[in-house]
């Protein structure tokens, strides 16, 4: 704390001085949750105006782009008033409100309960209060995600559901946009809550369903590279641990890698478990076994043994039960399912695609000569062009 002249400082001061930075945050989130609102409505009435007064067939076809310049005359120290981005406004409010949408019924009811409560909650915990809905037709919701957000949802989503989902997703857990995109390009919302699991019988509803939501039923491995197309796990691995951004990227939001082979001594027992990672949201060590094989019974044995291990020599008193995540590169339902039975750790099995096989690769000789053909044969295609004519 800096010190200022001719004061006392006690305990009284300081818990003052604690409680007015308190109020001062919670004010700024205040502050900028309303101005973000009044933009985003804003931006939403601008597509609304020119979907409702059909500006184009009124007006002709560079009406926004004449809406841009006489926004930008009269503010121009403003920002988002370019072409651009006023046709993304009329996109907006066409995604959620055109007819030809499979979804009948209007923009008010685009919030369902789940997404309201989602953001009541989150802004309750940054100190916030509750946005009114400042127009019957603009979801309040809308309000708790910025505009470029926004923006990446409509361009990558198909569906109004799968945009409410990673709206959601976006408040729910203040996701970056590159956190976003990453995550519908990795299909989250086809895979997640999907994974083979036994969750739901050995931990609480709330726990399961948040795990459910955490983990996927497969993981797109592009990122990583391997030497030949036959390899075993601990190449698998290796290839994984060199691009560990990547990987968290794709695991999702919330994972921190804690380590690769992580040792654990039991006695005069050394175990070594392939990935280990914790999870922040879901306050929880998540034990990763790698397997570059379908997936076999006796895996599930192996991966309960590693949890157990982690519960007792790693977890603290405040931490969740640790749980097992077990990645193969193919399975049978049935064979997983029966192996749950009798296991009491909660652990659930994905599946993996797309590693990239570094033999199948061009080298950067093959790019080369490949380049040298095409110019040659684009060469002698401009020649017999020239001799036709």
């Amino acid at each position: 704390m800096v010190k200022s002249h001719d004061i006392c400082i006690d305990g009284d001061y300081a818990e003052w001085i604690a409680e007015l930075k308190h109020r001062y945050r919670s004010a700024q989130v205040k502050a900028s949750v309303r101005v973000n609102a009044e933009k985003l409505l804003f931006n939403w009435e601008l597509g609304r105006d020119l979907v409702q007064k059909k500006a184009e067939e009124r007006w002709g076809a560079g009406v926004v782009e004449q809406v841009s310049l006489d926004l930008q005359r009269e503010f121009p120290n403003a920002d988002g008033f370019s072409t651009r981005n006023i046709w993304c406004m009329k996109q907006w409010y066409l995604f959620y409100n055109q007819p030809y949408t499979k979804l009948q019924q209007p923009v008010a009811e685009l919030e369902n309960a789940k997404l309201q409560q989602v953001a009541a909650e989150i802004l309750h915990q940054r100190g916030g209060e509750k946005l009114q809905q400042p127009v019957g037709e603009f979801p309040s919701s809308f309000a708790y995600v910025p505009w470029g957000h926004h923006i990446a949802i409509i361009s990558k989503c198909k569906s109004v559901d799968e945009a409410l989902f990673y709206i959601g997703k976006t408040i729910e857990q203040g996701m970056s946009r590159v956190a976003l995109v990453n995550c519908i390009k990795a299909n989250l919302y086809e895979h997640q809550g999907k994974i083979l699991n036994n969750f739901a019988e050995h931990m609480p509803a709330l726990q399961s369903k948040l795990v459910q939501e955490v983990l996927k039923e497969n993981y797109d491995f592009g990122f990583a590279t391997v030497n030949h197309e036959i390899y075993d796990e601990q190449e698998l691995e290796e290839a994984l641990s060199i691009s560990v951004t990547d990987l968290l990227l794709e695991l999702g939001t919330g994972f921190a890698f804690i380590g690769r082979q992580k040792e654990l001594i039991a006695g005069d027992t050394t175990r070594k478990i392939d990935l280990l990672f914790y999870h922040i949201r879901l306050r929880c060590y998540i034990v990763c076994e790698l397997k570059a094989k379908a997936f076999e019974p006796e895996f599930a044995g192996k991966l309960n043994f590693y949890v157990n291990a982690v519960d007792d020599l790693l977890k603290a008193d405040d931490d969740n039960p640790t749980i097992g995540l077990l990645i193969c590169s193919d399975m049978n339902k049935a064979d997983v399912q029966w192996s749950f039975r009798g296991i009491s750790t909660p652990m659930g099995v994905a599946t993996y695609n797309n590693v990239r096989i570094k033999d199948m690769l061009p080298t950067q000789e093959q790019l080369k000569e490949r380049m040298e053909l095409l110019q040659k044969e684009l060469r002698e295609t401009k020649r017999l062009m020239k001799v036709n004519k």
